[in-house]
């Protein structure tokens, strides 16, 4: 049986993680620093194409690469939140759905979807429970343009 601080720590993690994708898809990307990375958290988006890194390099590759010229519109859909926790430390898997509408050359758009788990490490703060550590892991992808390399 889970104790009342456990569910209120499972509760805690997974409104984290929404907020993670509420902040991606409305390009507060400098909020992450403060409302839900760790300040020493390590980033891995390798797995998709992206960067890895700390918080700083994390931040600066997000504004560099979500744009709203390059992508007008995304949602980052969590579900199947596993969590274990331990103490003042937590490891999670998220499932992610990501379809992003991307301005194509022409002038026009289209839009893919990834597939994507996160495996994360949490960790409680004196603000509250941040991310320590985040890894991409691709599971599919749909309908990318041909120049991505996905």
């Amino acid at each position: 049986m889970l104790s009342q601080q456990e569910i209120s720590d499972r509760f805690e993690i997974q409104d984290l993680v929404f907020r993670y994708a509420e902040l991606i898809d409305s390009k507060q990307i400098q909020d992450l620093r403060d409302q839900v990375f760790c300040e020493d958290a390590h980033i891995d988006y390798s797995a998709v194409g992206g960067s890895v890194g700390n918080v700083d390099e994390t931040i600066a590759f997000l504004e560099g690469a979500l744009t709203s010229e390059l992508f007008p519109a995304s949602q980052h859909l969590n579900a199947n939140i596993q969590v274990s926790v331990d103490g003042d430390t937590a490891q999670g898997r998220v499932m992610c759905f990501n379809p992003m509408e991307m301005a194509m050359p022409d002038g026009g758009s289209t839009v893919y979807f990834l597939g994507l788990w996160y495996v994360d490490e949490y960790r409680r703060t004196p603000a509250g429970w941040r991310i320590a550590s985040r890894r991409e892991e691709k599971s599919w992808v749909f309908n990318a343009p041909d120049f991505m390399q996905l």
